[in-house]
């Protein structure tokens, strides 16, 4: 693929995983502009698209983790950017409460849940056992089930 197609095919969905991820637009701008050019400087040859895909993906996720933990260090996050980038208020309700889980439950029900991706596809593309992914979706169902209880 063409860095053009690349940027065409994954940018969207790269965005709403470090939108999630970071609560910020211009921060996951960021990220998503940062492991595009990483994809720039690979020299790795990939097996076929959902292989280039998986690997966009955790390059995405390190880098919003490594964000993530510059914003801990010094808190900013602005909920009402996440909520307006989103049109349908079904989605930003649940994207806003994504924002407060912890990065590796987020992760996991992101994929999982939002993206679509099966148990044992997104337990490949984070690196974790199948067994791991469900525990953390179980955590995150029950964490927002506080949440939105509150």
């Amino acid at each position: 693929m063409t860095i053009e197609e690349v940027v065409t095919t994954y940018s969207p969905m790269l965005y709403r995983i470090c939108v999630v991820m970071l609560g910020n637009e211009a921060d996951a701008q960021d990220a998503v502009q940062d492991t595009l050019c990483r994809y720039l400087e690979c020299k790795k040859k990939f097996q076929d698209r959902e292989h280039e895909k998986a690997w966009l993906i955790k390059v995405a996720q390190n880098r919003c983790r490594d964000m993530r933990r510059f914003q801990l260090r010094h808190p900013k996050v602005f909920l009402e950017e996440v909520t307006a980038s989103y049109e349908d208020p079904e989605h930003s309700q649940a994207l806003a409460e994504l924002v407060h889980l912890p990065l590796p439950v987020k992760a996991a029900v992101y994929l999982h849940y939002i993206e679509g991706y099966k148990t044992t596809e997104v337990s490949e593309i984070l690196g974790i056992s199948p067994n791991a992914v469900k525990k953390r979706l179980q955590k995150g169902r029950k964490l927002l089930r506080l949440r939105l209880e509150e």
